[in-house]
């Protein structure tokens, strides 16, 4: 029989659990690579950067939270680079307990200027690594009958945008894949939910205002207030530490019940 729940756990409660989180060498990645360290769990970063400021990452992670913290440069767009990636995590901490799919790319044009390659890239990236990931850590979830898998999605999971075709698809597809293995899963106390953030001023979002001002005929200021934040009701940025906090929570006892569910955390532009 389980101990009485609650919405708070100790400030460890995370202590002998590894978590993968890719792309999080910034932004929303590393986000939530810091929540899971002070929650005590041993990280596996994966993304890209200069290398000095992710081993500064690393060993700030460590320190600063008495963790183990490791690295793996595997593009998420290259299945045998995230087959690595998990043996990787397997020899050095037994497994894999939290898996958190974050990494992604976004590109902006319409349909019919759409590069082919980008749309290739960011299927690959966006969904199908999240596929790969998946299907190598859920065997060793199952003998340890305990995982978390978190796919961050984005509210474009949820509604369209012009001149995201490939974004939209991959984010799509996450939800539908989202909740199609937490079916599967649910019956081994592995859990698999989506958390769907509006915008949150990440180097991602920061690096598609001026595309966007190309591709519409606006200013970036303009896209900022009139496209990124005009649905958005609180009328400002998602903080990544509000996403973090949601991605703790998830690999709780409190949300052992919550699997196959698709959360926006955007400010309220799903709500229109």
């Amino acid at each position: 029989m389980h101990e009485p729940l609650s919405l708070t756990e100790s400030a460890r409660f995370l202590a002998g659990k590894t978590a993968i989180v890719t792309g999080s060498t910034s932004g929303i990645g590393l986000g939530i690579a810091t929540a899971f360290a002070r929650a005590g769990a041993d990280i596996v970063l994966n993304g890209m950067g200069d290398p000095k400021d992710i081993a500064d990452e690393r060993d700030n992670l460590a320190r600063n939270h008495n963790v183990d913290v490791i690295y793996s440069n595997a593009d998420i767009s290259k299945p045998d680079q995230i087959a690595q990636m998990i043996t990787l995590a397997e020899e050095e901490f037994g497994g894999v307990d939290i898996l958190v799919n974050n990494a992604g790319i976004q590109h902006v044009a319409p349909v019919e200027e759409f590069p082919v390659e980008k749309w290739d890239a960011i299927i690959a990236i966006n969904l199908s690594g999240a596929f790969h990931t998946s299907r190598l850590v859920v065997p060793g979830m199952k003998k340890k009958g305990w995982g978390r898998i978190i796919n961050i999605a984005s509210a474009h999971a949820l509604v369209a945008s012009p001149y995201k075709s490939a974004y939209v698809a991959a984010k799509h597809g996450i939800a539908g894949f989202t909740k199609t293995i937490a079916l599967e899963l649910a019956e081994h106390n592995i859990t698999a939910n989506a958390i769907c953030p509006g915008y949150v001023m990440t180097p991602l979002v920061k690096k598609q205002i001026p595309d966007t001002a190309k591709a519409r005929g606006i200013s970036e200021e303009a896209v900022v207030r009139d496209v990124l934040l005009a649905a958005q009701s609180t009328k400002r940025f998602v903080e990544v530490d509000e996403l973090a906090a949601l991605a703790v929570f998830l690999c709780s006892d409190g949300a052992r019940s919550i699997t196959g569910a698709i959360m926006p955390v955007d400010g309220g532009w799903t709500a229109h």
